[in-house]
């Protein structure tokens, strides 16, 4: 038997990268294919509330714990009247949706979405139409929204049976202006000189709010990173974040390369941190530009099934990706890169939530179910947050079709200060042999592990669905401490959570 693997980490409370903002394990529900009509929403449902919401969904929801659910779009808000959902429902447009050639039928708009965030204990995260609209549409959404009262649209809010103002702090300035599959698609120019105004506009009328400028809608485009620079010239002094997004795939079905892609993303971020300190340099600015990654995922299985879908039905099983256990590997990964840039990427958002590249999927009038992807998403919104600490890592590489020097161990360590606990997130790529891992936490005096908990299975490609899920954790790891070194075997391929708190 070849010997294992090898990897070493020492892990110091002094080694500090940032406070990790719980908001980078956010989410994403676009009014698109099932996610909100049959996914979220689904009044015939047995476990349906009174508004017509399923309870089954909202638990596990609530088990994840989401901070903040991006909304309404996602391409689906360039081309929104966000009037349409709102008000007396009967009454209420059928509209053809050109995004995703559907047709929206507007029965979940702003204040029932806003409700039911709050029900499952998330912010919302309220992106404005700058596609087919603009300044206009995106003020009054904000007055309509957060303004107290005494205006129209405040008015018209309380008149709708909403008498408190929603004081949804988080906006974005339009979605991925950048592509030319967007309705309403600008050039850099265009689209900086739309937002600016857009912002100026919605900041005078709540002053606290906070804005995410569109960036690039993946590190491949070929205006990327010229987008950014363009487009930041304009917005860089009105808003507070940047958004990016990506998504990754196995089409070539090379699992070693796919595994890597989280060192692409890794790439996607820093260059995005260049560029705007490049801008804030330029700018004499003092502010420094944080990043908002709200659409991350993998994505691809769908594809081909996307195509056979008929126009303009309401909510077809559109983007149902079904994923499998190296898909979680990747999503592992792609979470410890976001805790690895804890001082810069401030949100992100799974992309999606519910039944479209979700962790969550449900059968209509049937069962909801959990994903391989819910797993590592759960294990990180639970125990990755607290002080993103910088360890410094010794482990053995391998080279792929894309990548050169690809760490067996990736890794990220959590240090929660109050709670006195320290968690080790770490997925071992290697695809036959277990990694041997040594943790020095000698500066954690007193500690003690009270759990390793695994993902891990020996088919790369098994999936769950709702008649049983083959791919789920176990709290089995044999990780041990002694003399203030953990040492761990991982399992080949495996997603590992090593958990340490203080003897009391």
């Amino acid at each position: 038997m070849a010997a294992a693997v090898k990897a070493k980490m020492i892990v110091d409370k002094s080694f500090r990268i940032a406070e990790v903002d719980k908001r980078i394990y956010g989410s994403f529900v676009e009014h698109l294919g099932r996610a909100v009509y049959g996914g979220i929403y689904e009044p015939t449902h047995s476990t349906s509330d009174e508004s017509g919401f399923r309870n089954d969904v909202k638990e596990l929801v609530k088990q994840l714990d989401v901070p903040i659910i991006r909304y309404p779009g996602g391409n689906f808000v360039s081309g929104y009247n966000w009037e349409d959902g709102v008000g007396p429902v009967a009454t209420r447009p059928r509209q053809l949706e050109l995004a995703w050639r559907t047709v929206e039928p507007n029965e979940v708009g702003t204040n029932e979405f806003f409700k039911w965030a709050k029900d499952v204990g998330s912010e919302v995260m309220m992106a404005v139409n700058l596609g087919t609209r603009g300044i206009d549409a995106a003020r009054n959404l904000v007055e309509y929204c957060n303004h107290t009262g005494g205006s129209y649209w405040s008015d018209l809010r309380r008149s709708h049976g909403v008498e408190q103002p929603h004081k949804i702090k988080t906006w974005c300035l339009g979605n991925e202006m950048d592509g030319p599959w967007q309705i309403g698609h600008k050039t850099a120019e265009e689209y900086g000189r739309l937002a600016v105004e857009s912002a100026k506009a919605m900041k005078l009328i709540d002053p606290d709010i906070e804005l995410v400028s569109c960036g690039s809608s993946s590190s491949t485009m070929p205006t990327f990173p010229e987008w950014e620079a363009t487009t930041l010239d304009h917005t860089y002094e009105v808003a507070d974040y940047i958004s990016l997004h990506q998504y990754y795939g196995n089409h070539d079905n090379d699992t070693a390369n796919y595994l890597a892609r989280s060192m692409d993303m890794d790439h996607f971020i820093h260059t995005v941190i260049s560029t705007c300190d490049y801008i804030k340099a330029k700018k004499r600015s003092k502010k420094k530009m944080m990043l908002s990654f709200d659409e991350w995922n993998v994505w691809y299985h769908s594809n081909d099934a996307d195509k056979k879908i008929d126009p303009w039905s309401v909510a077809p099983p559109q983007l149902e990706d079904i994923y499998n256990f190296e898909d979680a590997l990747l999503v592992g990964s792609m979470l410890i890169t976001f805790l690895r840039h804890a001082d810069r990427v401030k949100m992100a958002c799974l992309a999606q939530l519910v039944n479209v590249i979700a962790p969550i999927m449900t059968e209509n009038n049937g069962k909801a179910w959990k994903q391989t992807i819910f797993y590592p998403y759960l294990h990180a919104s639970r125990y990755g947050r607290g002080i993103s600490l910088m360890p410094v890592v010794d482990s053995e590489k391998y080279d792929s079709k894309d990548f050169t020097d690809i760490p067996y161990l990736d890794s990220a360590v959590v240090y929660d200060e109050e709670g006195d606990a320290l968690t080790v997130f770490a997925v071992n790529r290697h695809l036959s042999e277990s990694l041997e891992l040594t943790v020095d936490v000698r500066s954690f005096e007193g500690y003690r592990i009270i759990e390793h908990t695994v993902l891990e299975h020996d088919d790369l490609k098994a999936t769950n669905s709702p008649a049983g899920e083959k791919v789920t954790p176990h709290n089995g790891g044999n990780a041990k401490l002694e003399d203030g070194i953990v040492k761990a075997h991982l399992g080949k391929a495996s997603w590992n959570v090593i958990r340490l708190a203080k003897s009391h």
